[in-house]
């Protein structure tokens, strides 16, 4: 290899390794001063000083009392709130810099991550491989066809070799259908989404940084989610009003942009592990997309390595390598850019020229934080806040989740965040151990749902389900917080308490005074809680599907959730109770809304156009059939036993990792496409719920929007409302009679088989109800137990005076009271065990 001068050049070269360490020494000790925390110093100098030039770094970097420091005009401190940020303002190489993956205008593109998603990715890259490779080898196929039926005539064994290549193309093209299946099943199954990639704050010496780490990563994983996220970020840049490619070459860039520090683990086909360090814009991804078009470089190549023969050297003759450097990889750009304006023949639209005035592009960039663990959230916030305020429009979803991380955001800076979910979840284990860092993330899909277990009830395991609706139950109450109930009138004008929580809300969405409160803020919330929860699974759903599910009492009094745990209301509802079931269908919405085929979509048109539009309800008259059937069969097939199926199937179908299969081991077909080819029939994908038989055994049809509505059709609102009135008195906050022991009914019903069998069906779920109420009681006199002997050594530790004699009479008395209730329900439960042997 022959050293060449590199070309004179308006595009600049990067800094030398030299300049790099003096730089990094620079951010370190100018951290140091304002205590805030630096990157890695790898990152400073792999992924900042890499994309300077030798002169810029001279202009940040001043001496101060022996020692490097950044010169005061070169960085300003940012605070939001108890957060504070250093930024350090320079001129970035224009293609140095990789849009961001999580910017939040795509947000709704992106789903909850989780090791079932990010399994499925993996087998997505494999089967577009092979559908590239079939797709590759059809054509290979059906050209050799015809070029057999060209030549064939006239010439022998011309007939054999025609068929022959016949039936090469045929099994060709079998192959190539068969992998376009298997590729349209997998986005099936990811809801033509991609897992949202997680970030979390670097380590330098065993404590967390200024910069952010990404999993480690196969290769062609992380080419294809770089791919994607370009892709959405083009399709949400489509609504902008002028052309930025052509705005960057006739003005430039004339705003900053925000830039972090982030290290991609991207594990090569041989096995080896390479560790990169960039800067992704955390503001202006759009621009820095735009920038890399006019460069010509793929987002890809900077995070993944870049191919030497893209940016080949002159005399430069070695084998073509993967440039893992950023600072070779700009080097080359800004040689060929300087090289190709220098050649006479060299025209205004080549891209050395269209790139003329976005050689390098002003920059704000973090190089430190007083609180590395929520850097991520306090740039995510400010990121939105100037996208709301800004002239390029969101999407609907997109703009939804800004406000509603702006709302979490209001209920933690008010420090009402763990109380309000207290309130929300009276019988949480350890409600107080809320991590609320931790909550913020898992409310806002930045993060696990695992942070949200202390709210969970002792009786209820830590488990997919269950913290998922906990999360639902908690986005419920902060976007529909209950007030203190109304005093009791008095015949003049009375001042009505909002209590703590509903000012928050009121201040963060900008709406108008309590009286106020009418339809459309009733509407607007509505959609608001809707987006918040389609972030929590992985098939998304069309959020206007919740249009109507709450009305004015909601938004003004508080959605007023029922307390009880989800396998508490499953036990209630097998045992008979109506008002169970009608609590349980209200926690079933959201999975009967994102589910792999929906079973509640936005109401269209009117029923009298069926016969031209096909059925069009609304969601709350899916939602009112689907209570009534509990109490009102309206068709001998509706039974208890395939209600509870449904249930039971439809609250766990987010986080099945399998496809469903018939009883018979055969593929099951959805139900409203029994009569379809075989070849257009949607491919069934893991979530998909079979159908219950009248016992809630599976069927071969797999639960859809048909399935549902002939099950349960439409119903008026009267007879919604006569059904729901059937309370038991458990729909209130008080679960009192949820604890007690149920017993059966004093009436006895017309038909005696049908109400044995009611009884031999219901009968088990009481049994556990039962029996979990006694677990609580014991659990309750251990408890009581402990505290007494606690305060028993106390008294005798501090030489206290005893209780006095009428004081310790009453506890008595109610504890002898109290024994004695447990012994004679004891007698019950014996005669109880009796009566099942003559079952």
């Amino acid at each position: 290899m022959t050293a060449t001068k590199r070309p004179d050049g308006i595009y600049r070269y990067i800094s030398t390794p030299v300049y790099g360490e003096r730089l990094a020494d620079a951010i370190e000790n100018t951290c140091a001063e304002v205590e805030l925390t630096p990157p890695p110093r790898d990152a400073i100098i792999e992924g900042l000083a890499s994309a300077l030039s030798d002169t810029e770094i001279k202009k940040l970097v001043t001496s101060q009392r022996g020692k490097r420091v950044l010169v005061p005009h070169a960085y300003r401190l940012v605070g939001a709130g108890e957060d504070r940020v250093i930024l350090l303002t320079c001129d970035v190489h224009g293609a140095g810099i990789v849009p961001w993956d999580l910017n939040d205008r795509t947000v709704g593109a992106w789903t909850t991550p989780s090791d079932e998603a990010t399994r499925l990715v993996q087998e997505l890259v494999v089967a577009e491989f092979a559908v590239e490779q079939a797709d590759k080898a059809a054509k290979l196929a059906e050209m050799e066809l015809a070029s057999c039926g060209r030549s064939g005539h006239g010439q022998p064994h011309a007939a054999a070799a025609l068929e022959a290549a016949d039936n090469k193309h045929r099994a060709a093209a079998k192959v190539a259908k068969e992998a376009r299946l298997e590729q349209d099943r997998l986005l099936s199954s990811l809801g033509h989404r991609r897992p949202r990639p997680i970030v979390r704050p670097a380590e330098h010496n065993g404590q967390p940084a200024a910069a952010f780490v990404l999993a480690p990563q196969p290769q062609d994983v992380a080419v294809h989610l770089q791919r994607y996220a370009v892709e959405k970020l083009r399709r949400a840049g489509r609504r902008r009003g002028y052309d930025l490619v052509e705005s960057l070459v006739a003005s430039g860039q004339l705003s900053r942009g925000m830039c972090a520090l982030q290290q991609w683990q991207i594990q090569q086909p041989d096995g080896q592990m390479t560790k990169l360090w960039r800067m992704v814009a955390v503001t202006a991804n759009n621009r820095a997309l735009a920038r890399l078009d006019l460069y010509g470089v793929q987002a890809e190549h900077l995070v993944t390595g870049m191919p030497s023969s893209q940016w080949s050297m002159p005399n430069h003759n070695s084998a073509p390598t993967l440039l893992l450097s950023l600072r070779e990889v700009l080097n080359r750009i800004s040689a060929s850019f300087n090289a190709a304006r220098a050649r006479e023949d060299a025209g205004q639209e080549y891209p050395a020229y269209r790139a003329a005035k976005i050689t390098t592009v002003p920059t704000d960039i973090v190089i430190g934080c007083s609180n590395p663990a929520a850097l991520e959230h306090l740039l995510r916030t400010l990121n939105v806040d100037d996208h709301l305020r800004g002239v390029q429009p969101y999407d609907e979803d997109a703009r939804l989740m800004a406000l509603w991380a702006i709302l979490v955001d209001a209920y933690v800076t008010d420090e009402q965040l763990v109380p309000a979910l207290s309130d929300a979840v009276p019988k949480a284990r350890a409600a107080d151990q809320l991590n609320v860092d931790g909550v913020r993330a898992a409310l806002t899909a930045n993060g696990p749902l695992d942070p949200l277990a202390p709210l969970l009830p002792l009786e209820e395991t830590p488990d997919p389900v269950t913290l998922r609706d906990i999360a639902i139950r908690a986005i419920t109450a902060l976007v529909f917080p209950d007030i203190p109930a109304a005093p009791e009138p008095t015949g003049r004008r009375q001042w009505r308490d909002t209590g703590k929580n509903w000012p928050i809300v009121r201040g963060a969405l900008q709406e108008p005074a309590w009286s106020q409160i009418g339809k459309k803020a009733a509407e607007t919330r509505t959609r608001l809680w809707s987006a918040a929860i389609a972030q929590l699974f992985l098939q998304r759903g069309n959020i206007l599907s919740a249009t109507g599910l709450f009305g004015v009492p909601d938004v003004k009094e508080g959605a007023r959730q029922d307390p009880r745990s989800v396998r508490t209301l499953l036990l209630e509802a097998e045992a008979g109770k109506p008002a169970a079931w009608s609590a349980l269908v209200d926690r079933m919405v959201p999975n009967l809304i994102h589910a792999p085929q929906p079973l509640i979509t936005p109401g269209q048109g009117s029923e009298a156009g069926e016969q031209r539009k096909g059925l069009r309800r609304s969601p709350s008259s899916a939602v009112a059939a689907l209570k009534l059937a509990y109490t009102q069969g309206r068709a001998p097939s509706v039974t208890r036993g395939l209600l509870i199926a449904f249930a039971k199937g439809i609250l766990a179908h987010p986080d099945v990792s399998s496809a469903p299969t018939a009883p018979d081991g055969t593929v099951p077909i959805c139900y409203g496409e029994q009569g379809w080819e075989p070849d257009n029939r949607t491919p069934i994908v893991a979530g998909m719920v079979l159908v219950p038989d009248t016992d809630g055994n599976p069927t071969a049809f797999v639960v859809d929007k048909a399935w549902f509505d002939k099950t349960f059709p439409p119903v008026t609102t009267q007879a919604a409302g006569s059904a729901e009135d059937e309370d038991d008195g458990q729909s209130g906050s008080d679960n009192s009679n949820s604890e007690s022991v149920m017993r059966a009914p004093e009436t006895v019903a017309a038909d005696p088989r049908a109400r044995l069998n009611d009884l031999r069906r219901e009968l088990p779920a009481r049994i556990e109800l039962t029996a979990g109420a006694y677990e609580r009681a014991v659990q309750s006199a251990d408890a009581l137990l402990a505290d007494f002997e606690t305060a028993r050594r106390l008294r005798d530790d501090l030489e206290e005076q005893p209780l006095s004699a009428d004081q310790r009479i009453e506890w008595m008395e109610k504890l002898t009271k109290a024994r004695s209730t447990a012994e004679a329900s004891v007698g019950a439960l014996q005669q109880v065990e009796a009566l099942i042997l003559q079952l």
